[in-house]
């Protein structure tokens, strides 16, 4: 599986950091599809096939943690990364977030996490097709 096949929702309100976030992530490999607020990513949403939703913390009407409540309640399969200036945030702004990056974030280590969750998630999707496989075989 290739980087080529993996499809990011990057949803942030700050244009020039979306521009330099999902022009790196393309560079790298990735297909971006790119929302520039929350209530616009909750249109688009139901319409788009992804394969993880990176997201911004800090945008106007909802939060990046409330739209990773939303995403997870239309897509609960979808891995969430959520990105910040903060170093820490309270759990329970995490609570339907895969993985979070604040200040001083490595881009390498950012990559390689949004890589490694959709991998995971991939292959549980396959695990469960085999079961599902195995199950109306028998």
């Amino acid at each position: 599986m290739n980087k080529e096949d993996a499809t990011v929702f990057y949803v942030d309100d700050n244009a020039k950091a979306q521009r330099l976030l999902g022009g790196l992530m393309t560079t790298c490999g990735f297909r971006v599809i790119t929302a520039g607020n929350p209530l616009e990513a909750l249109a688009r949403c139901t319409g788009l096939r992804f394969d993880l939703a990176l997201l911004d913390y800090r945008m106007p009407f909802l939060s990046g943690s409330q739209l990773a409540k939303e995403i997870k309640s239309l897509a609960p399969h979808i891995p969430i990364v959520l990105i910040s200036g903060y170093s820490d945030l309270a759990a329970s702004e995490l609570l339907f977030v895969d993985a979070h990056f604040g200040r001083d974030t490595v881009l390498d280590d950012l990559l390689e996490t949004m890589w490694s969750l959709i991998r995971s998630n991939r292959m549980t999707a396959r695990d469960r097709q085999e079961a599902r496989l195995w199950s109306n075989a028998t």
